[in-house]
């Protein structure tokens, strides 16, 4: 019997940076500067360090896979990091959790009001009072990242902020 299966290279490939440069810089670069505010833009999404820290390593990935073609790799990034963030909720839903654990990276454990009462908004709602206010960007650009109409934004931003006051402020 003839053997036909594909022979496996003796070494795995390794992929070296990639040579075309954003501005002056390089991927890795690239990574550096921007890796902390991704992290903690997808916690802000998600509630948990771990998944957010998965959310934007899985970003990265799609930015380098498309590196050298990128105009803007750090507005892609971002539209990556809130569209991953997005999938992880959808993907908790399937499966039946539907409250979000919220871990501090507190030195002091103090019980925060503001934090417990965003952590208990809807997704949208978190998602549009996060990327309005946290990453202060106009309702344009959170329609676009949210694949909604600016109209929804404002919705979502108001009555995320009315809960909000509502929880802090009975």
């Amino acid at each position: 019997m003839a053997d036909d299966t594909i022979p496996l290279p003796l070494a795995p490939a390794v992929r070296s940076e990639p040579t075309t440069t954003y501005g002056a810089r390089t991927f890795s670069a690239f990574y550096r500067e921007w890796f902390a505010p991704m992290s903690r833009l997808a916690f802000l999404l998600v509630g948990d360090r771990h998944v957010a820290e998965e959310v934007a390593q899985d970003a990265f990935a799609k930015v380098l896979q498309r590196w050298d073609t990128l105009d803007e790799p750090a507005a892609y990034l971002r539209t990556s990091v809130v569209n991953r963030s997005r999938d992880v909720h959808r993907r908790k839903r399937l499966v039946g959790r539907l409250a979000l654990v919220a871990r501090r990276d507190r030195v002091d454990d103090a019980p925060d009001p503001l934090w417990d009462a965003l952590s208990r908004l809807p997704t949208g709602q978190r998602a549009a009072l996060v990327l309005r206010f946290y990453e202060d960007l106009p309702v344009r650009e959170v329609a676009e990242l949210l694949g909604v109409r600016e109209g929804t934004v404002k919705s979502l931003v108001h009555r995320g902020l009315a809960r909000l006051r509502e929880e802090i402020h009975p």
